[in-house]
């Protein structure tokens, strides 16, 4: 058994990828047939176990892959550089980005700009009023404890970014939400941020119950 591991080791399945200018590289150090490398692919598949992925996520091409020569129609070769690229904060949603400190001197989101941005959050409108622009969501709900629910969803999901919204339980069943950086007279990308956050809280189980007609 261990002198199959070192072989195991040493083989691989298929010839690896080559190019102009590269020297092909033979895949075995001796002549095999098609059915001693499905043998060895079959050998390492098992020596795997559940996990086919290995340790950095990749795997040996299953009998039926080797056989289609699906290697020889791939260009690349042994030199290729390959590079995780760490995406930035404008590559990510609202919802995944963090809350960042407003300066007094920071001037406030444009109409325009207020414009574009509320086309990423859900429910939200803005609301253009002499103490400058604001963000305002309505929720309709089942009953008056739903609405006190949903403000504590609220709260747990804003606690983190310490960028809190005005929340207001209106009537029986009604929840009123309002985002605006009061330090700047106006609207932040942190409002932005705060409500992509609260979009994503579950409500349809707060939600008032449908009606079924017989």
């Amino acid at each position: 058994m261990a002198s199959a591991a070192a072989h195991l080791s040493f083989s691989l399945p298929f010839p690896p990828f080559s190019s102009p200018g590269h020297r092909p590289v033979t895949a075995f150090p001796y002549p095999t047939t098609q059915s001693q490398n499905q043998s060895r692919v079959s050998l390492r598949t098992r020596a795997l176990g559940p996990d086919f992925l290995g340790d950095f996520g990749a795997r040996d091409p299953f009998p039926a892959e080797i056989a289609s020569g699906f290697a020889e129609k791939v260009l690349g070769n042994v030199d290729t550089e390959h590079k995780i690229l760490i995406p930035n904060a404008s590559a990510l949603s609202l919802a995944k980005q963090d809350c960042s400190p407003i300066s007094p001197l920071q001037p406030p989101l444009s109409v325009d700009e207020a414009k574009a941005l509320i086309k990423k959050v859900v429910g939200w409108r803005l609301l253009d009023e002499e103490g400058g622009l604001k963000l305002q969501c309505l929720w309709k709900l089942r009953d008056f404890k739903s609405g006190v629910e949903l403000i504590n969803r609220i709260y747990k999901v804003t606690e983190a970014t310490d960028h809190f919204p005005s929340l207001h339980l209106e009537g029986p069943n009604q929840v009123r939400a309002e985002l605006w950086t009061a330090s700047i007279g106006g609207l932040s990308m942190n409002d932005f941020i705060v409500a992509a956050k609260i979009d994503e809280i579950k409500t349809s189980d707060l939600a008032p119950r449908k009606r079924i007609w017989a």
